[in-house]
């Protein structure tokens, strides 16, 4: 899979941990960095260009890590066709992909570990979209976005 990768500077060490583990797994990871310790960047700017290139087509998920993963999924959500979610245990990882098709998964250094990132990453990446009775509720979503954009 085509996996984006992003972080700001409260999150580098975990950003890596990441990138090795998808790595590990055969994944094809596009990191958008930052890439060195001291390195500042405003996470919207960030979050914006991992989101980009996920609506557009150059990775089939992303995932963004900042201090809390708060920041991050709020503004991958201002990318129209973006839907990122902000998690901090496996079951929301899973059920967010599984009924809400979601695209980017954020999370926060600050807040899990490297153990529990993996899982919430693993999770997120080997659940699929169960469509049916969800595919509706999706695209409510997007018909909102449209509307929004108008």
């Amino acid at each position: 899979m085509k996996i984006a990768i992003g972080c700001d500077h409260a999150a580098l060490t975990l950003k890596n941990a990441v990138r090795e583990h998808l790595q590990e797994l055969g994944h094809e990871v596009r990191d958008f960095g930052i890439y060195e310790a001291g390195e500042k960047c405003d996470y919207p700017e960030k979050a914006a260009e991992v989101a980009r290139f996920v609506r557009d087509g150059g990775a089939e998920r992303g995932i963004l890590v900042c201090g809390t993963g708060v920041g991050m999924a709020i503004a991958a959500n201002k990318v129209r066709g973006i839907r990122a979610c902000c998690c901090s245990d496996s079951f929301s990882a899973r059920m967010t992909r599984a009924h809400n098709d979601a695209n980017i998964l954020t999370f926060g250094e600050r807040v899990v570990g490297q153990g529990l990132a993996l899982e919430l990453v693993d999770a997120f990446l080997t659940t699929e979209f169960e469509g049916g009775r969800h595919q509706r509720r999706v695209d409510l979503i997007t018909a909102l976005e449209t509307e929004e954009t108008r």
